[in-house]
C-alpha cells in the first residue's frame, strides 16, 4: 500500500483510536469491537511488552484494520514495527534518524510537530501530514488555524493528538486542515485492562458517527 493511499484511508476514517496494550491476549477482542464499532484505523503505541505481539496479531488476524506504530522514537523500533506487520509509524516529535529509516525503506512516516520551525523541518523532509502532539497544550485549534495560514499552501495537514476528546473533536475535524484527529479516549488503556469491549465499541461508534 502506497503512502498517498495510507493517507486517503486515514481521511476516510477521520478517527484514529490510539492504543495502549498491556496484554497481548487483548489484541483481536480489542480490534473486533473498534471494526464493529466502526474504527479501522489504530496507532498501537509501543509503550509496553505487549505492545510489537499485538500489533503482530492484529496485523494477521485482521487485515481489514489499517493499523499503525505509535510512540516509534528509534529506527531500531521502526524495523520492529515493520516486521510486526505495522502499516505506518507516528513518532511524539520529529525523529530524523526516523524519518531517514522509514524513507530508506519506503515505508509510511508521520513525524510530530509542534511548532513552525518543526513544520518546516519536516516540510524539508518531505513529510505533508504531521502528527501536532501535544494539541491541548501546544495551543488546540487556534494554533492549528495559526499554522495552516502559512503551510496550508504547501498541503501540510494535521492529526491533531493530546486532549482531544469526544467533546471537541468535531471542532478540531471542522478545520480543513485536520486530516483526522488521534484519540485515545476511545480505548482508554483502563477499558482494555478490564476488557469492557462493549464499552469500547460504543465508544467507536460514537466516534464513527463523527
Amino acid at each position: 500500500m502506497t503512502k498517498q493511499d495510507i493517507i486517503a484511508r486515514i481521511k476516510a476514517s477521520r478517527v484514529v483510536a490510539v492504543l495502549t496494550l498491556d496484554a497481548a491476549e487483548d489484541a483481536i477482542p480489542l480490534a473486533d469491537a473498534l471494526l464493529a464499532g466502526g474504527i479501522k484505523v489504530i496507532e498501537l503505541t509501543l509503550r509496553t511488552p505487549a505492545s510489537e505481539e499485538g500489533l503482530r496479531r492484529i496485523a494477521a488476524a485482521r487485515p481489514q484494520m489499517l493499523i499503525g506504530a505509535g510512540t516509534v522514537l528509534t529506527a531500531a523500533q521502526l524495523g520492529k514495527a515493520i516486521n510486526a506487520g505495522a502499516m505506518f509509524a507516528v513518532s511524539p516529535g520529529l525523529n530524523h534518524a526516523v524519518s531517514a529509516e522509514a524513507e530508506s525503506r519506503g515505508f509510511s512516516y508521520f513525524p510530530g510537530v509542534m511548532t513552525p520551525t518543526d513544520v518546516e523541518a519536516a516540510l524539508a523532509m518531505g513529510h505533508r501530514l504531521m502528527k501536532f502532539f501535544p494539541a491541548s497544550i501546544a495551543g488546540g485549534i487556534p494554533m492549528l488555524k495559526a499554522l495552516d495560514a502559512p503551510y496550508g499552501q504547501a498541503g501540510v495537514q494535521f492529526l491533531p493528538l493530546g486532549g482531544v476528546n469526544a467533546e471537541n473533536a468535531a471542532d478540531y475535524l471542522a478545520l480543513p486542515c485536520v486530516a483526522a484527529v488521534g484519540g485515545s479516549w476511545i480505548a482508554e488503556r483502563s477499558l482494555i485492562k478490564e476488557k469492557r469491549f462493549d464499552e469500547i465499541q460504543r465508544r467507536a461508534a460514537a466516534c464513527a458517527s463523527l
